[in-house]
C-alpha cells in the first residue's frame, strides 16, 4: 500500500510540473504573440479581399483552405527555422528583424501613397493577368495569393514572437512557438471568418428576427460594414508603420546606434509630462507609438521605388505565371 501511494504522489507531482509547463508555454506565448500586434492586425485586415466576389458557400471553404496553408507555414518551416536560428545564428534574429519591420513600412507607406494617389501599389502594374473567369481556378488562385502572403506576415510574427520568449530550453522555445503558431492563426482566421459572414448574419436577422430590435440591428450589420472593413484596412495600414518603425529602431539600438531611439523616448517622456499624472502612461505610449509610426512612414516612402521599380520586376520576372 505505501508503495501505491508513493507511485501516486510520484505521479501528482510530475502532473503538477506538466501543468506548470503548460502554463509557462501558454503565458509566455501569450506575451511573445502581444509583441507582433501590428503583424496580427495587418493579417487580419488583408485576408478578407482574399474572399470577395466568392459566392456565400465558397467563403467558408476558403477560409478554411487559407488557415490550413498559414499552419503549415508557421508550424512546418517557419517554427524549424526560427529554433535554428535561435539555437546557432542568434546574431541573425535583429537583421532579420529589421528587415520584416522594412518590408512592412514599405507595405504601409504604399497603401498611404496608393491612397493619396502618389503611388499605383505593386498590385497594379501594365502586363498584370486578365481575370480568370473560371470559378475554381479564381478560388486556387486567389487561395495560393493569400497564403503566400500569409507566409511573409506569419515569418514576421514568429520572429518578432522568438525574440520575445525568454532564454529556455530548446523544447521550450519550441513548445512557445508552436502556440504561439496555433493561437494566432485561430485568433486572426476565426476573425476573418466572423467578419466575412458578418453581412450574411445581419440579412439573416434583418429578415428573420422576431423582433424589431433584432431586424434593426441586423440592418445596421449590413450597412455597416463596408465602413467597418475600412476602418480595418487604415488600423492595419497604422498598425504596420508603427511595428515596422519600432522594429528598425530597436534594431539600430541592438547593433548601437541608439541616438534615434533616445530622441523618441525623449519626446514621448515630454508628452507624457505635460499631461495630468493619470494620462502619462497612456499619453507616453500614444506619443512613442505616433513617432514610430512617422519613423516607419518616411522609411517606407524611400523604400516605394526600390520596391516598385527594383525588386517586384526581379520577382516578377524569376516567378513563373500560371497559364489559366
Amino acid at each position: 500500500m505505501s508503495g501505491l501511494i508513493a507511485l501516486l504522489d510520484d505521479v501528482a507531482s510530475i502532473a503538477k510540473v506538466a501543468a506548470s509547463s503548460v502554463d509557462d508555454v501558454i503565458g509566455q506565448a501569450a506575451k511573445a504573440g502581444s509583441k507582433a500586434a501590428g503583424a496580427v492586425i495587418d493579417d487580419a485586415a488583408v485576408t478578407p479581399k482574399y474572399v470577395q466576389g466568392f459566392e456565400a458557400s465558397r467563403e467558408l471553404p476558403v477560409i478554411w483552405r487559407i488557415t490550413k496553408g498559414s499552419l503549415r507555414n508557421k508550424l512546418l518551416i517557419l517554427l524549424p527555422i526560427g529554433l535554428l536560428l535561435a539555437n546557432f545564428a542568434p546574431w541573425a534574429i535583429p537583421p532579420l528583424l529589421m528587415l520584416g519591420g522594412a518590408y512592412l513600412c514599405f507595405e504601409g507607406a504604399e497603401k498611404v501613397a496608393h491612397a493619396l494617389g502618389l503611388s499605383h501599389g505593386h498590385e497594379d502594374y501594365a502586363g498584370k493577368e486578365e481575370v480568370i473567369e473560371d470559378p475554381a481556378h479564381l478560388e486556387e488562385q486567389k487561395a495560393q495569393g493569400a497564403i503566400k502572403t500569409d507566409f511573409i506576415l506569419s515569418a514576421e510574427i514568429m520572429t518578432i514572437a522568438l525574440s520575445a520568449i525568454p532564454p529556455s530550453n530548446f523544447w521550450m522555445e519550441a513548445a512557445t512557438l508552436a502556440a504561439v503558431a496555433v493561437m494566432i492563426t485561430v485568433a486572426v482566421y476565426g476573425s476573418v471568418a466572423l467578419i466575412v459572414k458578418m453581412d450574411d448574419i445581419g440579412l439573416a436577422m434583418a429578415k428573420g428576427g422576431r423582433l424589431g430590435l433584432t431586424r434593426a440591428l441586423g440592418r445596421g450589420l449590413v450597412k455597416g460594414m463596408p465602413g467597418f472593413l475600412k476602418l480595418l484596412s487604415v488600423v492595419g495600414t497604422a498598425a504596420m508603420l508603427w511595428v515596422g518603425g519600432s522594429i528598425i529602431i530597436h534594431g539600430l539600438e541592438e547593433m548601437g546606434f541608439a541616438t534615434l531611439g533616445h530622441w523618441v523616448h525623449d519626446l514621448a517622456y515630454a508628452a507624457a509630462h505635460a499631461v495630468p499624472a493619470s494620462a502619462e502612461g497612456f499619453v507616453e505610449w500614444l506619443s512613442k507609438a505616433a513617432l514610430d509610426g512617422v519613423l516607419g512612414l518616411g522609411l517606407g516612402l524611400l523604400l516605394i521605388p526600390v520596391g516598385e521599380k527594383i525588386i517586384t520586376p526581379v520577382w516578377r520576372a524569376v516567378t513563373p505565371k500560371k497559364v489559366a
